[in-house]
């Protein structure tokens, strides 16, 4: 307890603190989106539940980790070659989960774009079990939770700090679960962004996995200005349809 007050007196600490929560947080937006729209799939009844636990797990994952933090530093010692690049777990992982988002976010494009043949996979019909929901959640957790704590790792050495940081991030996920899906679910048009999003996320992990580094503003700074950009159509749109209808 001392140790902790002694830490908080020092300013340091409040500055890496503010900015591990707001990484956190902007890392918390991939995996959220992930939730939301998979969550959306399931039944109306079970779909605030699935997004219950599936960012309960995250924050169960990332705790868990964090308690092993010495074996973490060690997933990013290269244990194999392929193809000349040096890999190590953390990389196979991040490429893994960055082939599972790119094969999920195309599946799903393609049943949007093509519905006819996919009527049983739609949103809003119950293509996926709560099961196989709450098993992809947790696989994308794993992910994303790696790659936070090895940032946070980098950034501090307390684990106090990446603690509190975890915590606050994780219950700002929870807030804004369910107006995020419930506004994906009302607006056809987010849905396909945030897929686009998904395969975005999913090429950059890939990526960063065979040691390319894009940065993460890049890609943050890209997706703020499509969602600006269709946050201008659906303005526009909605401006058509209230002069449409004062018309009649």
């Amino acid at each position: 307890m001392q140790d902790i007050i002694a830490l908080m007196q020092q300013p340091e600490a409040w500055v890496a603190l503010a900015t591990l929560m707001v990484m956190e947080i902007v890392l918390g937006i991939d995996n959220l989106l992930f939730i939301s729209i998979l969550s959306n799939k399931l039944p109306h009844g079970q779909r605030e539940r699935a997004r219950k636990i599936g960012i309960g797990l995250a924050l169960i994952m990332r705790l868990g980790l964090l308690a092993t933090i010495a074996w973490i530093v060690q997933l990013t010692q290269p244990v194999v070659t392929i193809l000349g690049n040096e890999l190590s777990w953390k990389d196979m992982i991040l490429i893994a989960g960055g082939l599972f988002l790119v094969w999920k976010a195309t599946k799903e494009i393609h049943h949007h774009v093509d519905p006819v043949d996919h009527e049983d996979t739609m949103v809003g019909v119950a293509g996926i079990t709560f099961g196989g929901a709450i098993v992809q959640i947790l696989m994308l957790d794993l992910v994303f939770s790696i790659d936070s704590i090895i940032t946070a790792v980098g950034m501090t050495p307390h684990v106090e700090i990446m603690v509190v940081s975890v915590v606050v991030a994780v219950t700002v996920m929870l807030l804004a679960a369910n107006p995020l899906a419930a506004f994906i679910g009302k607006n056809p048009t987010i849905v396909m962004l945030a897929l686009s999003f998904l395969l975005l996320i999913g090429t950059t992990l890939i990526a960063e996995g065979f040691g390319v580094h894009v940065p993460k503003g890049y890609v943050y700074a890209a997706m703020a200005f499509s969602a600006i950009v269709e946050a201008l159509n659906m303005w526009a749109r909605n401006a058509r349809i209230r002069n449409k209808a004062s018309t009649h």
